[in-house]
């Protein structure tokens, strides 16, 4: 028993464990906030709605069906079952069943099923349009979060070489070779450090807490991948704007909804001009009924088959007289719209005005995008621009840190010329840091565009 209990405490140490230390993955918590996001279950749900109207669309191209049965008192005078009329009490019941079918109604059931189908894909495209937004929100936190973690090293990393010039200097000054004032400075500037890291580390946070709250989960033991970008050849995917936008323009979601809006307001038109034909439509049924008058019972003369001249009661009960007054009808329909008040004419008008704007929309829609993605190339060549110069500007500056750090070590550069190369080869980095997420999340946004699934790597 103790061995048993001892194994579920490990197991669960160890599911704690594997708990804490999870890092979620770009692609977790893009699938993770998708899956999980209010607005796209909404949408879902309004898909769902969709195809019921599919559903009920078809169900207009099929009969309907309707069955009716009555109960009812007349007192005084009234016709009874032979169609006389009579004066007694009578009770009695009625059935029937019916039913109706659409033959020609100017092609509006299927303009309505056709639309109905168009709403199902608007919804889908919806949705769509709404996941889009949630992978772009997702990876700007998820690179924000990359970037600060590696500002976090660069100033984890001074507060380590500053560390080793104090072990240094206060060898020199043991020594008698530095001033006590070098040691000081550098001790100060490890302050300074310590400082850096410690912003660091709450940047770190409040990306983290960024993200967490955009996946709407604990922030509690929440951590993302390391990821080492391999970016060693850096370059755009294509020469120009408008290839990318030709792309874009053929995937995106905006665009075949604008699109699928022109059709819908085509189908409206065509619907409106449906109630100018006339519509022709076929019905059957069959109806009985069983009358009984009160106080007597169920029967009915007839001449006797064995002598003409004499009339016999026969039973004439419940099952009998529905057999007898069973009937049955079929016909059809025709009803020719003459005049409505203009009504039509104008409903036909409003659509018409409606199909332009549709129109209107989708150029609107594909100028926006040819906006947007302009910019969007414009920037990452930008940011390309700024990452080359940052990149030499680092190696520059590493030079030149190696160089004065020997110089520091050799006593012929005092501590503030040392610091003052030491703080340019901080700023150089910090900027190339920045250029390289930047171009990272400019070029991933380029090519999510072109229909490019988003990786980091």
């Amino acid at each position: 028993m103790r061995t048993r209990i001892l194994t579920v405490f490990v197991f669960i140490g160890i599911l704690s464990i594997n708990a804490q230390t999870k890092k979620w993955s770009i692609y977790e918590c893009i699938d993770y906030a998708i899956e999980n996001n209010i607005s796209i279950k909404q949408q879902t749900l309004n898909a769902d709605l969709a195809q019921e109207d599919i559903n009920a669309a078809k169900g207009n191209f099929l009969p309907n069906l309707s069955g009716s049965a009555s109960q009812s008192w007349n007192f005084g005078s009234s016709i009874n079952a032979n169609n006389v009329r009579v004066s007694r009490d009578f009770r009695g019941n009625s059935f029937g069943l019916n039913t109706g079918v659409t033959l020609f109604d100017g092609m509006r059931n299927v303009n309505n099923y056709e639309q109905a189908k168009l709403g199902l894909e608007t919804s889908q495209l919806d949705s769509d349009i709404i996941q889009d937004d949630i992978t772009i929100n997702i990876l700007t936190r998820y690179i924000d979060i990359l970037a600060q973690k590696e500002n976090l090293v660069i100033a984890q990393e001074q507060v380590k070489i500053t560390e080793q010039q104090i072990n240094q200097i206060e060898e020199f000054v043991n020594a008698g070779v530095r001033a006590k004032a070098d040691l000081l400075d550098v001790k100060a500037q490890l302050a300074s450090d310590t400082e850096t890291v410690v912003n660091a580390e709450s940047a770190v946070e409040l990306a983290l807490l960024g993200l967490t709250e955009l996946l709407q989960i604990s922030y509690k033991d929440f951590d993302i991948q390391d990821v080492e970008l391999n970016i060693s050849s850096v370059s755009l995917l294509y020469e120009d704007a408008d290839e990318i936008y030709a792309k874009a323009v053929a995937t995106r979601a905006e665009i075949k909804k604008a699109q699928l809006g022109i059709e819908r307001s085509e189908l409206d038109v065509e619907l409106a001009k449906g109630a100018y034909y006339p519509t022709l439509s076929l019905g059957a049924g069959l109806n009985t009924f069983y009358q009984h008058a009160q106080g007597s019972d169920d029967v009915r003369p007839i001449i006797d088959p064995d002598d003409p001249n004499s009339i016999v009661l026969v039973p004439n009960g419940f099952g009998q007289q529905l057999s007898d007054n069973l009937g049955y009808n079929v016909g059809f329909n025709l009803s020719i719209p003459i005049f409505n008040r203009m009504q039509t004419k104008s409903n036909v008008n409003r659509n018409i005005i409606n199909q332009k704007r549709a129109e209107n929309n989708l150029a609107q829609q594909e100028q926006d995008l040819y906006s947007t993605v302009v910019r969007a190339y414009n920037s990452a060549r930008t940011s390309l621009n700024q990452y080359r110069a940052s990149e030499a500007s680092v190696e520059a500056q590493e030079e030149a840190f190696r160089n004065a750090q020997e110089s520091f070590d050799l006593g012929v550069m005092t501590s503030f010329e040392f610091e003052q190369v030491r703080i340019r080869l901080i700023n150089a980095q910090a900027a190339f840091i920045n250029a390289k997420y930047n171009f990272v999340f400019r070029t991933k946004a380029l090519e999510y565009y072109t229909g490019v699934p988003i990786t980091i790597n």
